[in-house]
């Protein structure tokens, strides 16, 4: 029994840092295809969000037909999972890669990890409760490691454009969002019908702007296999893999592995990519990721706090 429970708790562990490194790989994909197959990002979000939300509601419809439609059922849900698919699901996943466009995938992967720190900062306002000394020092290496991440140190000029900034620090906000607004939806239905329905949303609501079928850019084997791979494992897989290993192991466990993230897009845009990543935008990126690692540990010791203790 105890063989067998480990075995699962592994297998949580693996599931976690399976996602992460598959959407780090993804963030590299959208860089080579922006980058050297002059493939629009607007399109390829476009493209991601109505196939991986199709293809999710279709799961949730043969798991439960019934579900599928009972969130529109309640008007205030309604509104909250618009809000959520245009200022959540679509503005992460765009602000994102326009921010790779603009930089690359290992800049573009830890400034969005400024948003854990974000999260943090709005719930002390919310909750009117001066953050605790963990937090603080979260929030000043999140401040200290963008900083060198964008100047390298200087005062006097950026390291990145002002457009990568900016998309960065905006996929940071959007992450924030996307993390603390459909708490509500979660609780009262399935994850698939929510994150389904918000990638459908996304996806109708760009093709307005961007419509899927003006399609440009150079096409080889190298192109389709990388937008298969964002689309598909990068979506699809990485979700249901992040998703079980949160139910093994607990979010707060699958959250800290996610940090793997950073780590893989870096690798992967340095080694494959050959993108210059000097030893401030390390050492900036290895401040950011700290964060997460110091929030997760605050986030731990409130559980215990909350545990009833035995009386002996």
């Amino acid at each position: 029994m105890i063989k067998r429970k480990r075995t699962s708790i592994s297998n949580g562990f693996l599931l976690a840092i399976t996602a992460a490194v598959l959407w780090g790989v993804s963030g590299t994909f959208g860089q080579f295809l922006f980058q050297k197959r002059d493939i629009n990002p607007e399109w390829l979000v476009t493209v991601r969000l109505l196939f991986s939300g199709a293809i999710l509601l279709l799961i949730a419809s043969t798991n439960n037909p019934k579900e599928l439609w009972r969130i529109w059922k309640v008007k205030k849900d309604a509104w909250q999972l618009l809000s959520f698919s245009l200022f959540g699901m679509l503005a992460v996943q765009y602000t994102y890669f326009a921010a790779i466009k603009h930089s690359n995938a290992a800049t573009a992967t830890v400034l969005q990890y400024v948003g854990p720190v974000l999260i943090a900062v709005y719930i002390a306002i919310q909750k009117e409760k001066w953050p605790r000394n963990t937090e603080i020092l979260a929030i000043f290496l999140a401040i200290t490691g963008t900083f060198l991440l964008v100047t390298h140190g200087s005062f006097r000029s950026l390291s990145i454009s002002n457009w990568a900034l900016f998309w960065g620090i905006a996929s940071a906000v959007a992450l924030a969002f996307y993390s603390l607004q459909p708490m509500g939806l979660l609780s009262r239905y399935p994850a698939t019908i929510v994150i389904g329905w918000s990638m459908l949303i996304g996806g109708v609501f760009l093709s307005s702007i961007h419509a899927p079928w003006i399609v440009r850019g150079q096409w080889d084997i190298y192109t389709y296999l990388s937008t298969a791979f964002i689309i598909l494992l990068a979506t699809l897989v990485a979700f249901y893999a992040y998703l079980t290993a949160v139910k093994i192991i607990g979010a707060q466990k699958a959250s800290l592995l996610a940090s793997a993230e950073p780590l893989s897009a870096t690798i992967l845009s340095v080694v494959w990519l050959q993108v210059p990543f000097t030893a401030m935008d390390w050492i900036g990126s290895c401040l950011i990721v700290a964060t997460i690692f110091l929030l997760a540990s605050t986030k731990e010791v409130k559980a215990k706090n909350l545990e009833p203790q035995n009386s002996i």
